[in-house]
């Protein structure tokens, strides 16, 4: 009897643990992260551009099919000229700093902290910046 009660125990806890690694949670930045506490993650990417200039780069969610993300960058002074298409539609929130877009009909865009901006898929043109941090989301349809 005493191996049964084992036996049926273990199955429940078993069974408990396998429930439990399925529940699907929300991700959430909080107000430290936000602040710059993000970037201390170990899964923070950090890459140095030729000219010495850093980013940084956190994925805080990824979607099960893995079309959808959200997180957040930041990047020291940096002039990025896209002539082929951005890629994925992006949605982001600028948290400091400030940021350029001049479309390819020369057309200019200043995100600001505290403002947000969309950038289509097929977009093409330059990103100016002397620096900022953004929360952003992408998604794309590949």
């Amino acid at each position: 009897m005493k191996y049964l009660i084992t036996l049926v125990v273990s199955l429940i806890l078993t069974n408990a643990i396998a429930l439990a690694e399925d529940v699907v949670k929300p991700a959430e930045m909080s107000k430290s992260d936000i602040a710059g506490a993000i970037y201390l993650r170990s899964d923070m990417t950090r890459v140095t551009h030729p000219n010495g200039s850093n980013t940084l780069d956190v994925t805080n969610f990824t979607s099960s099919d893995g079309k959808y993300e959200t997180g957040m960058y930041a990047s020291a002074a940096s002039n990025i000229e896209r002539n082929q298409p951005w890629g994925v539609d992006e949605f982001f929130y600028v948290v400091s700093g400030s940021i350029t877009l001049t479309s390819d009909d020369g057309s200019v865009m200043v995100i600001e902290a505290g403002e947000t901006a969309t950038i289509p898929k097929e977009w093409t043109g330059k990103w100016d910046t002397e620096g900022y941090s953004k929360i952003w989301v992408i998604y794309t349809s590949e």
